[in-house]
């Protein structure tokens, strides 16, 4: 795994506010991570180009309620809040986030953690609760502590700040991005959790 409550799927609201960046909790095996652009969806198959250029076809499970993301501004993060932050270290070693994800509060025993991520080589994924906000030299810098830890990360000014809303199959047309966590299986991959853009809103890739 490059420089990634891990989450199971619940349905209705719960399942598009959690983090678009965490492994399920009930996964066998380690999880498959997809990103990239719908193809198309024939009854439960959804096709992805991924990032990575080749299309694959992906299984969804009956009751599967796909999440999008809507944007907040950086003024709403305060102490308690609670955060996901996928970050970075800049030239001086300083984690700096890449977007922000508001979580929610029922989340807070489960889903505290700090660790790899495959955005992009030598990127982190911090789950944590916000102790202080400060102003820094291109940003803020949040004071996070996740399970008694510290971690500080500067959040600049132009980073995306999102949470989870509600989506459905309807939104799963032929040019939306897509992230889908899936579990490999014999004959293919299993989705798990999917987060599609809508209104402008793009799960990053």
């Amino acid at each position: 795994m490059s420089l990634s409550r891990r989450l199971a799927m619940i349905a209705g609201l719960a399942v598009s506010a959690l983090p678009i960046f965490a492994p399920p909790a009930s996964a066998q095996t380690p999880p498959v991570r997809l990103r990239g652009t719908i193809a198309g969806l024939e009854g439960s198959i959804l096709s992805v180009v991924t990032r990575e250029g080749p299309t694959v076809a992906i299984t969804l499970p009956d009751g599967l309620q796909p999440g999008a993301l809507k944007r907040l501004s950086l003024d709403g993060i305060g102490p308690d809040s609670f955060i996901a932050t996928v970050a970075a270290p800049d030239a001086e070693g300083m984690l700096t986030a890449i977007y922000v994800q508001v979580l929610p509060d029922n989340l807070r025993a489960t889903a505290q953690l700090h660790s790899d991520w495959d955005l992009a080589p030598g990127t982190s994924m911090t789950n944590a609760i916000v102790s202080s906000v400060v102003s820094a030299r291109t940003g803020r810098k949040l004071s996070m502590t996740y399970r008694g830890t510290p971690i500080d990360v500067v959040v600049p000014e132009t980073v995306p700040v999102i949470m989870g809303i509600p989506a459905s199959r309807a939104d799963l047309v032929p040019g939306a991005k897509v992230f889908v966590v899936t579990q490999k299986t014999e004959t293919g991959y299993l989705a798990q959790r999917i987060v599609v853009g809508k209104d402008g809103v793009n799960p990053p890739q």
